[in-house]
């Protein structure tokens, strides 16, 4: 598949990928490879400022706007 057709999915309805843990589902396999890590305990993101860490970097870039504020 193309890179495009493969963003086309994110603007559709179809989600094929659905989490086993919590039923969310996903219409790119790579999205559920990333909600997974959620579920884990693995965080290996630690926030240098209050040292709380994530399991995703988004979470933790998130986390970093709460302290520039």
């Amino acid at each position: 598949k193309s890179t495009l057709n493969t963003h086309l999915l994110v603007h559709s309805n179809e989600k094929h990928f659905e989490c086993s843990v919590c039923n969310k589902s996903f219409s790119q396999k790579s999205s559920l490879k990333l909600h997974l890590l959620v579920h884990s305990n693995e965080k290996h993101f630690k926030c240098s400022v209050c040292n709380k860490s994530f399991s995703q970097k988004s979470n933790l870039n998130k986390n970093l706007l709460v302290h520039s504020n």
